[in-house]
């Protein structure tokens, strides 16, 4: 049986700011479909209508079986609307979230940080004493953290869904030559028009 889809976790900036939590729930929700998706696919496929013929193996067959079996249309746009989806909209949620939350410039760690760089700028010590005094290593607000995994949790999206997305047209025997970011668009409308 295909995996449910991930909820949408309660969105607030503590979960944007708590790093593990953030890649926990991201991580957690590709390995239930993206990185298992071949099992997920497999698991559409129709057994076999005939039962198993001893005798089939007595002979060598000169032609080589099918390597996919291509999945029943209607159960694979299916689990494109019912799981794929949704679980790719939850992760969008979040990452667009926790990037408006990234953007909001009353972050007190960026004044503080601020505030810090301009009295570390303003200390006198003698380089003879202090070989290392003169190098200043300002610690980055957490907005600016939490804009830099945004940005890269989003380039392995695009690349988590560019090989999804490649194996389930693969395994469905679509060649339509539609992007996953179109079909996805397509799903978005057809849920809105509900």
């Amino acid at each position: 049986m295909a995996p449910t889809p991930q909820t949408t976790p309660q969105l607030t900036p503590q979960f944007c700011f708590n790093q593990g939590v953030l890649q926990d729930f991201l991580r957690l929700s590709r390995a239930t479909i993206d990185d298992s998706i071949i099992q997920n696919l497999n698991a559409l496929i129709t057994p076999s209508r005939t039962p198993f013929n001893p005798s089939s193996t007595s002979t060598r067959s000169t032609t080589p079986p099918p390597l996919k079996h291509p999945i029943d249309p209607p159960a694979c746009a299916s689990f494109k609307s019912r799981i794929l989806f949704p679980s790719w909209q939850s992760r969008s949620n979040v990452l667009n979230y926790c990037a408006a939350v990234a953007l909001n410039p009353d972050d007190p760690d960026l004044a503080l940080a601020k505030a810090e760089s301009a009295k570390e700028r303003e200390r006198v010590v003698d380089e003879r004493l202090d070989p290392y005094s003169g190098r200043f290593f300002p610690r980055e607000a957490r907005t600016e953290v939490l804009g830099g995994v945004v940005r890269n949790e989003r380039g392995v999206e695009r690349i988590v869904r560019a090989r999804t997305w490649g194996l389930v047209q693969e395994r469905c025997g679509e060649a339509s030559g539609e992007g996953w970011e179109e079909a996805l668009d397509k799903w978005r409308e057809a849920r809105e028009k509900r």
